[in-house]
């Protein structure tokens, strides 16, 4: 007996059969197709007539039929809620499909088929791929001039000299400071109004503020510092973990803050874009949290201390992970001007004031890493379907944008980057790196693997020790480093909800395979290709 005789109202099937080359632009995104069931061949009337001449028998037999009727429908919807109420944890039916395969996309969603990809869907990934491979060449960008670079900001070049002072090895310099008595230097400052513990040191500082200075011909000075380094990303791979080690470091000291985003944000007048314009930071205040370390090589200079060569040699560095590839706030200050790509990136700043800096890069398996980006961001309702979900949501969008415009355009698009679910685009990694490559030399620029530095951390602290040109560490120095417990580790309700589902997993390989290959041909290192992840 067909179970719509029963009254039972089942899911509504939804068309699934789209391929990712056919996905709508953002704009129709979410649209979808509901296929109508309604039976069309039930006749309108049914003209049954009982007539007073019917027998018992025939009207025992309809009887036996409708009860044998009844007793089917109720079984097999008891059967039915019966699976329902199994299998709540997998938010699916028994007997009906997965909610994944209600939405119109191009891979298969299902959790337990998944693994076995039909012949279109393999087509339709083979199709996405192909469209990245070929964007995947393209004539490097043109770096701006320098005069243009200049002109878009030009308080903070007044304020760092075209050349520093040449027996430190930081990038320092004297800035004249006014002769009357300031009690509080750092009273302005808008990091301290979003950080307690610069807020503390800068009242440590204000107490010997005037120590500090240096007087020449009646004029008074104090020591300005730059980083030194910089590491510049990407997000959940390392990069607070590998800071605070460095920080172990005697000639790597005096960090106030790991994270200022002044180059990215802070600098435009942004703290988070979500909240809109709020206050632009000034380049004073950013060079007030190297203060710390400008006392301390000032007592060098001054002959104050009895580590004084030590002094000279110290650096200091920050490590925003934004540094690498965010470049929105273009996007704001531009207003109504549209440009498909970034007139100037971060780079171009870092390198026009200090061209000698030192970069240094930590990544980790895409995959992995925007799964673990997933997870960072406190959000309700995580799972790995959802993931699985958001992930899909992205790979269509990003496709969508490909389709019309250039690789580049497409991961730094602002627009593109808030409407997706997942940072999909932050592990597009040659991307980034190619336009780093475009204003800092190579030997300027060390790349690492999270899965590398975590396998053996000494090894890999001690070839950033080398890259920053630091002196060797004593042995009880080197314990500290590789003893020091991990940091910004996973959440334990996030490790609880265990691995992405093997269909995510798949996926993102796929997708990320065309990019890891060039990242790996830039570096000429096929460790970055992640094959044995």
């Amino acid at each position: 007996m067909p179970l719509a005789d029963c009254k039972y109202e089942g899911n509504t099937q939804r068309d699934h059969n789209y391929s990712l080359h056919s996905l709508p632009m953002v704009e129709h995104y979410g649209k979808r197709t509901i296929l109508d069931y309604r039976h069309t061949n039930k006749p309108e009337h049914v003209d049954v007539k009982w007539g007073p001449l019917l027998s018992l028998t025939n009207l025992w037999s309809i009887s036996k039929v409708k009860l044998v009727s009844v007793l089917l429908c109720f079984t097999l919807t008891s059967i039915i809620m019966a699976s329902y109420i199994l299998t709540w944890d997998k938010k699916r039916l028994l007997f009906s499909p997965s909610h994944y395969q209600t939405r119109p996309m191009g891979v298969q969603m299902s959790t337990a088929a998944v693994e076995v990809s039909s012949e279109k869907n393999l087509i339709d990934m083979k199709m996405l791929v192909k469209i990245i491979s070929s964007k995947l060449e393209y004539t490097p960008r043109k770096v701006p001039d320098e005069k243009d670079i200049i002109d878009t900001d030009s308080h903070l070049f007044s304020v760092i000299p075209r050349r520093f002072l040449p027996s430190i090895k930081s990038p320092c310099w004297y800035e004249e400071f006014p002769s009357g008595l300031i009690t509080n230097p750092y009273k302005r400052n808008l990091f301290t109004l979003h950080s307690k513990g610069f807020k503390s040191v800068c009242e440590h500082l204000k107490t010997n503020f005037y120590l500090h200075l240096h007087h020449r011909d009646n004029k008074q000075f104090r020591l300005r510092c730059l980083p030194y380094f910089y590491i510049i990303g990407q997000p959940k791979c390392g990069t607070t973990d590998l800071f605070h080690r460095l920080l172990i470091h005697p000639e790597v000291k005096f960090n106030t803050m790991k994270e200022p985003h002044w180059w990215t944000r802070k600098r435009f007048g942004y703290i988070r874009f979500k909240d809109g314009f709020q206050d632009i930071f000034p380049v004073e205040d950013y060079l007030d949290l190297f203060d710390l370390a400008a006392q301390n090589i000032q007592k060098g200079i001054s002959g104050n201390s009895s580590g004084e060569h030590r002094a000279l040699q110290l650096i200091t560095g920050e490590a925003s992970a934004s540094t690498m590839w965010d470049n929105q706030a273009w996007s704001y200050v531009q207003g109504e001007r549209e440009e498909t790509e970034p007139p100037f990136l971060t780079q171009d700043f870092i390198h026009t004031v200090h061209p000698s800096a030192k970069i240094i890069i930590m990544l980790r398996d895409p995959v992995e890493r925007l799964y673990s980006d997933y997870l960072y961001f406190k959000m309700a309702n995580k799972s790995t379907e959802d993931f699985h979900q958001k992930v899909i949501e992205s790979v269509q969008l990003f496709q969508s944008c490909l389709s019309e415009r250039s690789l580049r355009s497409c991961v730094y698009n602002t627009t593109l980057s808030n409407t997706m679910p997942v940072r999909l685009n932050l592990g597009i990694y040659s991307v980034f790196l190619l336009d780093w490559l475009t204003v800092f030399q190579r030997d300027q620029i060390i790349v690492l693997r999270l899965e590398d530095y975590a396998a053996n951390i000494k090894a890999t602290i001690k070839k950033i020790f080398d890259f920053l040109s630091v002196g060797p560490v004593l042995d009880q120095v080197e314990t500290a480093l590789t003893k020091r417990p991990m940091s910004n580790t996973r959440r334990v309700a996030d490790r609880n909800l265990g691995p992405m589902l093997p269909a995510t997993r798949n996926l993102l390989r796929e997708f990320h395979q065309p990019f890891n290959q060039k990242l790996a041909g830039v570096l000429d290192n096929n460790a970055f290709l992640w094959s044995n992840s």
